[in-house]
């Protein structure tokens, strides 16, 4: 049994015994009284209703009952070395941003269940077609919540694949989710995943060629090609899933619009666009034809410049050169991957 320190006799004079329940009541009223803003709302429900009761009860109580109840309050907190989180919900979230997402993840679900896991988060990774065939079926105003939930450039996307009147309707529809309760929405995101979500969960979002051709992505060229001929040999159908999830710099000219480049090159510092320009025109290959593409896609004073520094570069070598045809072909990547531009769709070989 927990030991409560005893005040001073002095203190505790003609004070007629309090419950815990109430000296809790003394204390809380206190605060709110010197302006101080509790966060009840961490408390347990239970707590919430009997605190707001022993409030309501509370009618005069003398100064010196209010003093002792302050001095014991005080005596307990000095008596606090250290307060912690309470639960391990609690604990993981005073620790989500020093923890692996790996970790955290695994943790929260051996608390929560997998059952009790946002829904939202499984909806947002199914694919385009099931959303938009969520769209098509659903009634407009749980279409508006779902298209809200979604990231920006995706819910673009998904609209300008719907019907003109759909689209309009969704676009309206989406205001009146204004004044929708949170609880509201964890249910209707339930009752999709129930209809619509066939499958499991899995540890991993992307499908495996997207993810070996993400490592292709970053892999020297002389390596991507030994291991695409090897898996051609091994598995041909997944070698062409890996090819499709493939962009490298010799993909630019087919893949990439003109009026794109710019705004994709214009976070790359000058000396690293240089130097792929210069590197990729001397091998005189497909890269050749991509350094030329991107410089008559750019500005004719942006391009004199880059050639005039190509020029004073003179030879370079094929690691510093392959190097800064990564960062350029990693720069259109990630203007392609946060919605930004639209790669140009092409057939695998």
């Amino acid at each position: 049994m927990r030991h409560e320190p005893d005040l001073p006799q002095s203190a505790t004079d003609h004070i007629l015994p309090l419950s815990r329940r109430r000296k809790a009541a003394i204390i809380v009223q206190l605060l709110i009284s010197d302006g101080s803003k509790l966060s009840l709302a961490d408390l347990p429900d239970r707590l919430q209703e009997d605190l707001t009761a022993e409030l309501a009860s509370i009618r005069l109580v003398d100064r010196d009952t209010v003093n002792a109840v302050a001095a014991e309050f005080a005596d307990l907190l000095d008596a606090i070395g250290l307060s912690a989180p309470g639960g391990v919900a609690a604990a993981l979230d005073a620790l989500s941003d020093h923890l692996s997402p790996y970790i955290a993840t695994r943790l929260r679900g051996r608390v929560t269940g997998p059952d009790n896991a946002d829904p939202w988060d499984r909806l947002i990774n199914l694919d385009n077609e099931t959303i938009q065939r969520i769209l098509m079926a659903e009634n407009i105003h749980i279409g508006a919540i779902l298209m809200s939930k979604l990231p920006v450039p995706r819910a673009a996307e998904l609209l300008g694949k719907l019907p003109g009147d759909l689209a309009r309707r969704l676009a309206v529809g989406i205001k009146q989710t204004e004044t929708i309760a949170p609880q509201a929405v964890a249910r209707i995101g339930a009752a999709l995943i129930a209809n619509y979500s066939t499958t499991p969960d899995t540890a991993f979002t992307a499908p495996p060629g997207k993810r070996v051709g993400a490592i292709l992505n970053a892999a020297k060229p002389s390596m991507r090609e030994t291991l695409l001929t090897g898996l051609d040999a091994d598995d041909q159908g997944f070698a062409a899933d890996v090819r499709k999830s493939i962009f490298t710099f010799e993909d630019i000219p087919a893949r990439v619009r003109p009026v794109d480049l710019p705004m994709c090159l214009r976070d790359i510092a000058p000396d690293d666009l240089a130097t792929a320009m210069a590197y990729a025109t001397a091998t005189g290959n497909d890269a050749a034809t991509t350094a030329t593409f991107i410089l008559d896609s750019l500005s004719q004073r942006m391009a004199s410049q880059i050639r005039d520094t190509i020029e004073d570069l003179g030879e370079v070598s094929a690691q510093a050169g392959e190097s800064a045809m990564s960062i350029v072909s990693a720069a259109v990547r990630a203007q392609a991957d946060s919605g930004r531009i639209s790669l140009i769709q092409t057939e695998a070989p």
